[in-house]
């Protein structure tokens, strides 16, 4: 048996881990060959392939990125690019086929597999942790991590010029990156997509802050928006799935802090450095189990299935079910950590 394997979306720490596991249970346990696909889906629309066996998954586990490497090319608005993905899929000699992603990869995964016949096996990837089938997805806790170490840092530069400094961490929908670091950084605001913000409510908690002789430090998802206001966008363009191109809010929102109060105010955006670099240990014990268990569903034939964290165990549900609806940050656990704001 062949089995193909693609990375897509943005790159992730831990999706080196996903395709060792995958490969070397697979090969060790079961015998099976293995195609990796480059750069997502246009892998397979293209036929771009490179050989994976155990020599080529050596010594890629603490590695960040994709050895595949990854985009965000979406086959369903390509011509033809059903038939073309089916076709280099025959050529290819693939039997099955891998697909790692968030909520856009895994949903073409899903039509290929419902609706056109094709046995795809999903695995979650997203440092927004929004997929709703899945207690994790691998590479949280690694941007997390990083961005609390990031928060750590400003709080001594914020303190020694007494300015405010907002931190904009990414979560377009989903705020969980903010609400985890802010949490765990000693943020005095976090600000994130679910709960629209009030402008005056953030200048009070900042101005609470400086008179309790500290300087604020403000947490905000990019895609967190003002109550009177929309999201901020970098520029107009959408990607191939239909997404704007999100940042500025956390410099849009120092300038509105620095206006309405006088104090002085900075703003950090970190980025892809959320999902660069070596992944945590969490996720690559992580990723590591779910291309384990992704293998084992491509053994045992369950397709058009996603492997998910439940608790401690790996389970499997149907990929078009957890793409369905997004994970979002409960109202109740963002009341529960606005005791620190101010």
């Amino acid at each position: 048996m062949r089995v193909g394997v693609l990375t897509g979306g943005g790159d992730c720490p831990g999706l080196n881990a996903v395709i060792r596991g995958i490969v070397r249970k697979g090969v060790q346990e079961y015998g099976y060959d293995f195609t990796g696909f480059r750069d997502g889906w246009r892998g397979p629309l293209e036929g771009d392939t490179i050989q994976l066996d155990i020599p080529a998954v050596r010594g890629i586990l603490p590695r960040g990125g994709t050895i595949l490497g990854s985009s965000r090319t979406n086959p369903l608005k390509v011509d033809n690019g059903i038939r073309r993905i089916k076709e280099n899929l025959e050529k290819e000699e693939v039997d099955a086929l891998i697909a790692i992603g968030g909520e856009d990869t895994l949903g073409v995964a899903a039509t290929l597999s419902d609706d056109y016949g094709v046995p795809c096996v999903g695995v979650p990837k997203t440092i927004d942790n929004d997929l709703s089938a899945t207690d994790y997805t691998f590479g949280f806790d690694t941007a997390v991590n990083i961005a609390t170490e990031a928060i750590d840092r400003l709080h001594t530069t914020a303190e020694s010029h007494m300015r405010v400094l907002v931190v904009e961490v990414m979560g377009r929908h989903a705020g969980w990156i903010a609400i985890h670091s802010g949490l765990a950084g000693g943020a005095n605001v976090i600000l994130i997509p679910e709960q629209p913000f009030d402008v005056d409510q953030v200048c009070a908690w900042v101005t609470s802050r400086f008179k309790a002789s500290y300087a604020p430090i403000v947490v905000v998802s990019e895609g967190a928006k003002p109550k009177d206001g929309d999201m901020v966008l970098k520029d107009g363009s959408l990607d191939e799935f239909g997404h704007v191109r999100l940042s500025g809010v956390g410099e849009w929102l120092s300038k509105e802090i620095e206006r309405r109060t006088g104090k002085e105010a900075r703003t950090t955006v970190l980025g892809h450095v959320q999902r660069g670099g070596t992944p945590s240990a969490f996720d690559r014990w992580l990723a590591t189990r779910f291309g384990l268990h992704a293998i084992d569903a491509v053994r045992e034939g369950d397709f058009g299935k996603m492997v998910a964290l439940r608790g401690t165990d790996i389970v499997r549900v149907p990929i078009a079910q957890a793409t369905a609806k997004l994970k979002t940050v409960d109202p109740k656990l963002y009341k529960e950590v606005g005791v620190f704001f101010g």
